[in-house]
């Protein structure tokens, strides 16, 4: 169906990287509210820059790659690469100028609570002596001077490293002679901060960057040279390799290359202090063979991504920080500590992190140590440091239970930490898959088969995020188990697919990528299209991380011209263009950027008076769509269906954290004469009357289910804020 005239494509769209570049802004905003206690404000910077990270050396990357090989074809938003890269630009330079004016804000606002990052010049003789000392004990020896001139060639430099340059010239030299360089590597197995022994009579704590305390004495690297200019910089690679599938003869091989491919790929980025000397940077670029690139200037500390460490690490001052959430314990689980006989009765829904993460813990151990279970299958896609899930899968291999793991070597980022645990499990005993060539296997789902009596009978977890119990604590996600045997029976299936040759005809209830979920979407989107035609009531609500398909955006389209009404709650990327006349006026969206990362994905369909309800491990992109193993799967308990149904109306309803994309493509926040409504904090009063009678916990679940859940850290997830 054609919109709009011909050439005018872009009227109807909004570009998939503009839109990313407009949700980092969103992200940044959190940092700029002063209702943000100031050590959540100085996470939502470091977000910032790790965000960054990630879209330069990847999405920019892939801009450039098109310039280079001559490409000016537009896309479908009618953006040529070379348009689209000079639009990226301005954006992310006046997006860093911004972030550098807040977080000097922030510091100062931080000073005045008593937490300080002080130059060396500030301190006293006590504590430059201490500083000293601390210096040649502990960064002298880590450090490597490198100098460059016709026998030392220019040295390959590390993707996102912090470096100095120093501009040196010989002692013994007069001032007009020929000027020399060399680079120091700011250690990153060092901290990056330091906390300096207090002044006298102060309860203040300071704080010196690494790199400013090696500048003070960057001339101990330096002899018989006087250093006359030192400032710090950092390089970004390109980090968007495409991976060669078909012709590898192993798959753990080709990614274990391809990582270290991306540590030398092309500059992408030059990140330079401010004030950087001339002649240094001139031969930044004559060796780097920067033509085209990204250069920032950067009026603060290179690389603020080191503030969420920071962040985290500060104790005593609790009264800058969020209050800790104290997960409420789920009410089927305070009756019996038989997993399986709770699931033989009815479904179990957790809202994360609302609900324990440690539950799904409990499962897999659980499993893991009764005698009766023969099997368990598990799809991995990004797991946390010392997961107590592989030390449960690893048990159960060990006990001599079949256990297959599905570890997907290709999620961005984090293919080592991958690789890492696909080799402990090996040697446990599991069986390892590597997922499917062309494939990525991105659905999150367990199966565990137990014999009983005379049967052998399935029970399933399905989720909408990850199986990290990190992340658990600081995205909203959705779990569902269950012991339906159509929904066992597919996801059984599933699993058959991924490891062998199967390819099931039939499903019961799952929709699965790529052979039918979209078309599942099309005719669920199309059903209320058709009853909207006979003038009946058609309601679609969608919440997802991203949307950028572009047949998904005009099918939608299409629903809102037959009077559909859309409501769609899109964290981040959303190439559609809501309240457009004649074509997307029966359309909302919004955005939602707060204290947790939404990561849910969930689909609402009003079926004429009788909803339908999904979970699902896909936005609505074109790779989960097209290039991944994802799932979609029915919630068939009406309870759990009004549950999600009066989540999606709340976070329909918050008017303090949501913000409402405009027909042209700006986003403003929501504002109406409404009650203050902050979603993610009404949302645990739903969880708290999911699981009334409140605080009632049995005996055996107790030392499970008491842990501390608190924002331990931030894990590396493409995005969160990816």
């Amino acid at each position: 169906m054609k919109f709009v005239a011909e050439g005018n494509t872009d009227l109807n769209y909004i570009n998939r990287e503009i839109s990313w570049l407009q949700f980092n802004r969103r992200v940044l905003q959190e940092a700029q509210d002063e209702n943000t206690p100031l050590l959540e404000r100085i996470k939502f910077i470091s977000i910032v820059s790790t965000n960054l990270d990630e879209f330069v050396s990847v999405r920019a990357a892939g801009v450039m790659d098109k310039i280079r090989t001559g490409s000016s074809d537009a896309d479908f938003t009618g953006h040529t690469p070379q348009q689209l890269l000079e639009q990226l630009i301005v954006m992310i330079e006046q997006l860093v100028a911004d972030q550098y004016q807040i977080n000097e804000r922030i510091t100062w606002l931080l000073e005045k609570e008593g937490i300080a990052f002080t130059s060396f010049e500030q301190l006293d003789a006590g504590q430059k002596k201490t500083l000293e000392a601390y210096y040649f004990q502990n960064i002298f020896p880590v450090l490597t001077p490198l100098a460059i001139d016709k026998s030392r060639p220019f040295p390959l430099l590390r993707t996102k490293s912090v470096y100095l340059a120093i501009v040196l010239k010989h002692s013994s030299e007069q001032s007009d002679n020929e000027a020399h360089v060399a680079l120091v590597e700011i250690p990153s197995n060092l901290p990056r901060y330091i906390e300096v022994s207090p002044l006298m009579n102060t309860e203040q704590r300071q704080y010196i960057l690494l790199e400013n305390l090696i500048k003070e004495y960057i001339h101990t690297l330096f002899t018989t040279y006087s250093p006359i200019s030192f400032h710090t910089f950092r390089l970004t690679r390109n980090a968007d390799f495409d991976l060669n599938e078909e012709e590898a003869e192993d798959l753990l091989d080709e990614v274990e290359k391809v990582l270290l491919s991306r540590k030398w790929g092309a500059p992408i980025r030059l990140e330079i202090e401010k004030g950087f000397d001339p002649f240094a940077l001139e031969l930044l670029k004559r060796e780097l063979e920067l033509d085209e690139h990204i250069l920032i200037m950067n009026d603060g500390p290179i690389d603020l991504s080191y503030l969420m460490t920071f962040s985290l690490s500060m104790q005593g001052f609790e009264h800058l920080k969020y209050p800790k959430l104290e997960p409420v314990n789920p009410r089927e689980l305070t009756y019996s500590d038989d997993f399986f006989s709770i699931l033989r009765n009815k479904d179990v829904m957790l809202f994360h992190p609302y609900e324990p993460f440690d539950v799904v813990n409990y499962f897999i151990q659980q499993s893991a140590m009764d005698p009766s279970v023969m099997a368990i299958k598990m799809t991995l896609y990004r797991v946390n440091g010392n997961s107590r899930i592989i030390q449960s899968l690893s048990r159960a291999a060990e006990a001599g239970k079949q256990v297959t793991v599905v570890v997907e070597l290709k999620a961005r980022f984090d293919e080592a930490r991958n690789i890492e645990w696909a080799k402990e499990l090996e040697k446990a005993g599991c069986h390892v898959v590597y997922g499917l060539a062309g494939l990525k296997i991105h659905a999150k789902m367990i199966l565990v088969v137990r014999r009983e009596a005379d049967i052998l009978r399935r029970y399933i977890h399905v989720a909408t995020g990850n199986y990290n119990e990190i992340s658990a604590q600081i995205f909203t996600d959705i779990g569902l188990f269950s012991a339906d045997p159509n929904i066992g029976e597919d996801v059984s299936n599933l699993f058959n697919q991924i490891t062998g040759f199967s390819a099931p005809s039939h499903w019961h209830l799952l929709k699965v990528a790529p052979t039918h979920l979209k078309q599942g979407l099309f005719s669920y989107i199309q059903r209320e299209s058709e009853i909207a035609a006979l003038g009946k009531p058609a309601r679609i609500i969608a919440k997802m991380n991203a949307l950028s398909n572009k047949e998904l955006v005009d099918e939608l389209y299409v629903a809102s011209q037959a009077g559909v009404r859309i409501d769609l709650i899109v964290r981040g990327i959303c190439c559609l263009r809501p309240g457009v006349p004649g074509l997307s006026d029966n359309i909302t969206v919004r955005s939602i950027v707060d204290r947790f990362l939404e990561h849910s994905r969930i689909f609402y369909f009003e079926n004429e008076g009788t909803p339908q309800v999904w979970l699902s491990s896909a936005d609505w992109m074109t790779r989960n769509m097209d290039k991944r193993i994802e799932l979609m799967c029915p919630i068939l308990n009406e309870s759990h269906r009004s549950n999600i149904i009066q989540y999606l109306t709340l976070l329909l309803e918050d008017n303090v954290k949501a913000r409402q994309l405009l027909p042209d493509g700006q986003y403003i926040r929501v504002e109406n004469e409404q009650p203050a409504c902050r979603s993610q904090y009404e949302a645990r009063e739903i969880v708290i009357e999911k699981n009334s009678p409140l605080h009632v916990q049995n005996d055996n679940l107790a030392p499970l289910l008491a842990a501390e859940h608190q924002l331990e850290q931030y894990p590396n997830e493409s995005g969160i804020v990816h």
